[in-house]
């Protein structure tokens, strides 16, 4: 069983930055997407921003676009959101998330979800 676990999270003020981690426990096979969501007080998780193994595709949400970057080191089997010019609609739980498929991405079908980490943006 695949377990993540997600760092990084906490306060920041408007305008600020945050660079999230999400240590995957086993290594997983080289199709596999790494991607975040995210999930709002009383909204729907929405899609934020994904990565192939390789590094090599990646996409991201528009609303994030152009602030945030998502890599991963396949070495240390993590993945990372840095995020800057944050705004107060981040303030979000982040979850990470894995999908043996870009098509399963898209669909939000993920086949494993870390439990989130909390980042709370103040205007």
């Amino acid at each position: 069983q695949v377990q993540l676990v997600e760092s990084g999270g906490g306060l920041v003020q408007a305008g600020g930055s945050l660079r999230l981690s999400c240590l995957v426990s086993e290594r997983i096979g080289s199709n596999y997407v790494m991607a975040w969501f995210r999930q709002a007080p009383g909204k729907e998780r929405e899609f934020v921003a994904a990565i192939s193994w390789s590094g090599s595709r990646t996409t991201y949400s528009d609303s994030v676009k152009g602030r945030c970057t998502i890599s991963r080191d396949n070495v240390k089997s993590t993945v990372y959101l840095q995020m800057n010019s944050l705004k107060p609609e981040d303030t979000a739980v982040y979850l990470c998330a894995v999908a043996s498929s870009w098509l399963k991405t898209y669909s939000g079908g993920m086949d494993y979800w870390g439990k989130g980490t909390l980042v709370t943006v103040s205007a």
